[in-house]
């Protein structure tokens, strides 16, 4: 933990009033500590990460924290606050602010140690002693755990060691001699949140000391960033109530079948873990067994302080979104590699480069063809595993690891088939329903072992193969070649309309669901590229590059109309757009979004129309303007996002500017410190 804390990182007298000022104020010191190197982008990781879901927990804590390339040695940064700052807590503003930084790649035991701190978070002895500090170097020394003697709590010495197998398992035995006297009540539990730093194991904290306050036997698996250790198969097995206390996905879930199940974010299991476990006893009492334990509920369940179990009361179409997403997202890295690498095939020998002679018995070191053709090959390789990567994970993530096989499978047939992108999103939800259906089917003891590895796999191959190859493939190949055609022939208004559709998607959250289906819907043409499909994916990603530039824009040539601390955002802003990060608007949409949403909508959608209009075509998924010398009609295209952001900016400005008062008006100051006029 020394090398995590100094007193320089320690902010006794916070006067940030604002949490991205706050978040300013203690990643400054990090620079200064030279553990982050680019303020800016960190800041902006910061506030990608905050946007997925508040940090702020109840008790006045504020826990921003993230992974981020411009962090070089995991650090903790320390601020206490006179005034409280809002961190979206429902008891109100936070006192005590930890800015958490890992890097990209951070190894297991700092990662440990972070998740040793967000544990002690949970005990009230630790905070009230970090309120009552006056000497950073006592309170660097304290958050390090580095307490005095005559601490009472004994185990305080060994907390490295103790952090270390709790980072994985936590596990809570019943106090008292009532309780030891009868069998106690025994939960399983599962906690996780997005980046697996904090949130991962103050769940699991607070559900253990609610444990014991309950006398209820909790133990709890960790799925985070320090480690990823299952509970004992014994323990699940003797447990009679789950609970599930998650942001992502939980790993293995069928080893939790057949039992009671509470399924909810992972704030409910920090803000209330007591209501959690008393659910769980009364879903046991009245015998209530989950009856899709298997499946991926609570994973985008934003706050994660829903009313019980998700998997009892999630919509069906929230279910279906989930299991979409998690297809799309392990195809993409073979959309973005293979897509690139044709690209640049055709940048360096043409187009006709894509009917060259196999590479293996043609290829000579000193043609440039021959080079453009290995990369063509290559990333044509890439692209073959497209719709069976999509199929085969649109499957896990309904049925976990026995419905990999089928999913592959069905998306093989699907090509074989040509039934294309939509025959793999159908195979991979047969497979992970008929995986699904043959889980539910009682089998005796002797072959629940051989069941995930054999007997699962077989017959669902078996059967989505046949449903593929019999039934469905040749419908959905049909429907797949009308699309198709639908796409290559779009021209005039019909390429135009969709184009406005595909933009307003895009900028409308900014990251949030629609902006994923829409690039989900453009990604999935790259599975078999059409020179329609090549346009919507153009569309998509100049619409989706809007926001944060016209943002950027608009507070450099309006800077009155921002805050000191947007105008700040706004510089890292421009980076974020250029390289089509969405999410670099968030933070402004956040603060303002009745004007800031519409306004970038509009851009967005000038963006799509005119991409489409102008017939411009892109193989990558990503990249922005770095990828602009492998964009079909570049320069058009660069005007295209042009004429959205000005749009966007003009929008942005008209409507802040009507409102009559200035963020200065309301206590910023101007660059040199002092009070700036109003803007009219």
């Amino acid at each position: 933990m020394s090398e995590l804390i100094t007193a320089e990182l320690v902010d006794l007298d916070l006067s940030a009033t604002t949490k991205d000022a706050a978040a300013r104020s203690l990643a400054e010191r990090m620079v200064a500590a030279h553990r982050v190197t680019d303020l800016d982008g960190f800041l902006a990781d910061v506030a990608a990460r905050e946007a997925q879901m508040p940090t702020g927990l109840d008790g006045g804590i504020g826990i921003p924290h993230c992974r981020s390339e411009h962090v070089n040695a995991p650090t903790l940064a320390f601020g206490r606050s006179g005034a409280g700052i809002d961190f979206g807590a429902a008891d109100g503003p936070a006192d005590l602010i930890f800015l958490i930084a890992a890097p990209a790649g951070a190894d297991d035991d700092h990662l440990t140690i972070l998740s040793g701190l967000a544990r002690r978070l949970m005990d009230p002895e630790f905070t009230t002693a970090l309120r009552a500090g006056t000497d950073p170097r006592a309170v660097a020394a304290l958050i390090r755990g580095e307490e005095p003697p005559e601490e009472p709590e004994q185990e305080r010495g060994e907390a490295g060691k103790q952090e270390q197998e709790r980072a994985e398992t936590a596990t809570v035995a019943v106090g008292g001699t009532e309780a030891a006297e009868s069998a106690p009540f025994r939960i399983v539990a599962v906690t996780s949140c997005p980046t697996g730093i904090a949130h991962t194991y103050m769940a699991a904290e607070s559900l253990a000391a609610a444990g014991r306050a309950e006398g209820v036997e909790v133990t709890v698996e960790t799925q985070g960033s320090a480690g990823f250790k299952k509970l004992d198969p014994a323990v699940v097995a003797a447990a009679e109530a789950v609970i599930w206390a998650h942001d992502v996905e939980v790993r293995e879930k069928a080893r939790f079948r057949g039992k009671p199940l509470v399924d909810v974010g992972v704030k409910a299991g920090i803000n209330r873990p007591a209501e959690l476990i008393a659910e769980a006893r009364r879903k046991a009492e009245r015998g209530e067994i989950a009856t899709a334990p298997d499946t991926d509920t609570a994973a985008g369940s934003g706050d994660g302080d829903g009313d019980g179990s998700g998997a009892d009361h999630a919509h069906f179409g929230v279910r279906l979104r989930t299991y979409l997403m998690s297809g799309v997202s392990y195809m993409v890295p073979f959309v973005a590699a293979g897509g690139l690498l044709i690209a640049l095939s055709f940048a360096i020998g043409g187009y006709e480069i894509a009917n060259a002679k196999s590479v293996a018995d043609h290829f000579v070191w000193g043609e440039a063809d021959s080079w453009a053709a290995l990369l063509n090959q290559i990333g044509s390789a890439a692209f073959g595993f497209l719709v069976p990567v999509l199929a085969g994970y649109i499957a896990y993530g309904m049925a976990d690891r026995p419905a990999l096989v089928p999913g592959f499978v069905g998306g093989a047939i699907a090509l074989t088939v040509n039934a294309g992108f939509l025959g793999g999103l159908v195979a991979g939800l047969l497979a992970g329903a008929v995986v699904m259906a043959v889980q539910r089917v009682p089998v005796h003891a002797t072959l629940r072992g051989i069941m995930p590895v054999l007997v699962i796999p077989l017959i669902a191959s078996a059967v989505v193969g046949f449903l593929m190859f019999i039934v469905v493939g040749k419908p959905i190949a049909s429907l797949q070649n009308a699309l198709t055609d639908w796409l290559n022939g779009l021209s005039g208004s019909n390429a135009v309309i969709l184009g406005v559709v595909l933009g307003l998607m895009m900028c409308f959250d900014m990251g949030g669901p629609l902006n994923k289906v829409a690039y989900a819907f453009a990604v999935g043409g790259l599975a078999d590229p059409t020179p329609g499909s090549l346009k919507v994916m153009a569309a998509v990603m100049a619409a989706g590059m809007v926001p944060p530039l016209a943002m950027a824009l608009a507070t450099t040539v309006r800077k009155r109309l921002f805050t000191k601390t947007e105008r700040e955002n706004g510089r890292a802003a421009w980076v974020l757009g250029a390289s089509f990060i969405t999410e670099g608007a968030i933070p402004f949409a956040a603060a303002d979004p009745l004007r800031v949403i519409p306004s970038v909508m509009a851009g967005g959608a000038v963006t799509g129309a005119l991409s489409m209009a102008f017939g411009a075509t892109l193989r990558a998924p990503h990249g922005g303007v770095f990828v602009v010398p492998l964009i079909g009609e570049p320069f058009l295209y660069l005007l295209a996002i042009a004429a959205g952001t000005l749009v966007a900016t003009a929008l942005v400005v008209l409507l802040k500017g009507a409102r009559g008062t200035a963020p200065e008006a309301a206590g910023d100051t101007g660059a040199d410190g002092s009070r700036v006029p109003v803007a009219a």
